[in-house]
């Protein structure tokens, strides 16, 4: 569309996901690559040569010199805070990558940054990577928990280890699955978006229990193997089980409620309607065994709705060009599947159940010590994952 006015964007982090980033801006309609940047030069020559944009080593001179209106952040996890606090404080709108950060400290430093600097430049925008609300098989659940069909919600099971990860996988990045390099293992890079989906679905729990398994099938120093139990205020519990080591994985969601129960699995809605609420008929049967009736339903939904990173994105960029703030998710937003993250392992290290809200220090305390104490030796001469795409969705 000539003449068409396109957002300035540039990416900072050119593995496999920035990569992918950079295409996706290359063919937008209504953004341009202006810059791409990464620390390994090589790297950033040879993206910038794909995509015709000028590179840069140095995320500061890409600030300084590109010509940027926008960033997205996709360098490992650690750095997400310090490059998105620059780029706040010049005006320059953000899309984040998964996790937010590392720690919940990190992430109330980065919206505090962003809020501060929204005073100055009042049309900032803020946004994070939670491309599995654009799902339409995730908003068909959600759109039936918040329609009333399964009543009071009771137990939440989701189990999802269909994340396997081998040990070439591992070894292939050197700051992979080690606490200075990545700062957690399954809950930090794979699991985010569970978490996210998890909150976003059924809100915050208010006490998590966490049993965190660290290198259990693989020669690494953090968790690959998480077994985390929730509870709710409302008297919901939740089960959340995740494991990079198990083959073949499943991705099993199961919510009951009082009118029955919404099996999620294979890309298959299936509800189980109760003929009457569970907990109305467990009161008044006279009957000591014989449960409710139910019936089964497949419940349709949009499976041909575009969906993923390119959705997000898009709405990011005519976010900054209309002025209005119509994300997916929200730079805000990331908190609270990092605090989640970090309860999880909280409380598996303290052997203690964790309260929510969570007090940031105790973890990020931890988190240094770790790092500190750690004797770890990494492998090297892997070669990047070839399959990244296959590894997206779960």
């Amino acid at each position: 569309m000539d003449g068409q006015k396109k957002v300035k964007v540039a990416v900072v982090g050119l593995g496999n996901m920035g990569a992918a980033h950079v295409q996706m801006i290359f063919n937008a309609a209504d953004a341009e690559i202006v810059g791409v940047c990464d620390i390994d030069k090589d790297k950033a020559d040879r993206v910038a040569s794909g995509c015709n944009a000028p590179a840069y080593y140095c995320h500061t001179d890409l600030f300084e010199n590109s010509g940027l209106e926008a960033v997205i952040i996709a360098v490992p996890h650690y750095d997400h805070e310090p490059i998105a606090i620059e780029a706040f404080s010049r005006g320059i709108h953000v899309m984040c990558e998964k996790p937010i950060t590392v720690h919940v400290n990190g992430a109330v430093n980065m919206i505090k940054a962003y809020e501060e600097s929204k005073n100055k430049y009042p049309d900032l925008i803020f946004g994070i990577m939670f491309q599995e609300r654009t799902s339409p098989y995730y908003q068909k659940i959600k759109d039936v928990i918040n329609g009333g069909e399964l009543g009071r919600l009771t137990r939440v099971t989701w189990i999802n280890t269909a994340w396997f990860r081998s040990q070439a996988y591992y070894d292939s990045g050197g700051w992979r699955a080690t606490w200075a390099g990545e700062g957690g293992g399954i809950l930090t890079n794979q699991c985010p978006h569970n978490l996210d989906m998890y909150q976003w679905l059924f809100g915050m729990p208010a006490t998590v229990d966490g049993f965190a398994h660290i290198g259990k099938y693989h020669d690494i120093e953090v968790e690959d193997e998480v077994t985390a139990y929730f509870e709710h205020e409302s008297g919901l519990i939740g089960h959340f089980i995740v494991s990079t080591g198990e083959c073949p994985g499943v991705n099993r969601l199961e919510i009951v409620g009082e009118n029955g129960t919404l099996l999620c699995q294979h890309g298959t809605l299936t509800f189980f309607r109760n003929r009457m609420s569970m907990l109305k008929y467990s009161r008044e049967t006279d009957s000591g065994f014989s449960p409710v009736e139910n019936w089964e339903t497949k419940i349709p939904y949009n499976q041909g709705q575009t969906a993923g990173h390119s959705v997000v994105n898009g709405r990011f960029f005519k976010s900054i060009l209309s002025g209005q703030k119509d994300l997916t998710a929200f730079g805000e937003e990331g908190l609270n599947q990092v605090m989640l993250a970090n309860a999880i392992m909280l409380s598996s290290f303290d052997g203690r159940r964790v309260a929510l809200p969570l007090d940031g220090q105790p973890y990020e305390e931890k988190l240094a010590d770790l790092i500190k104490k750690s004797k770890y030796v990494k492998s090297s001469g892997a070669k990047e994952s070839s399959d990244f795409e296959s590894s997206l969705t779960r």
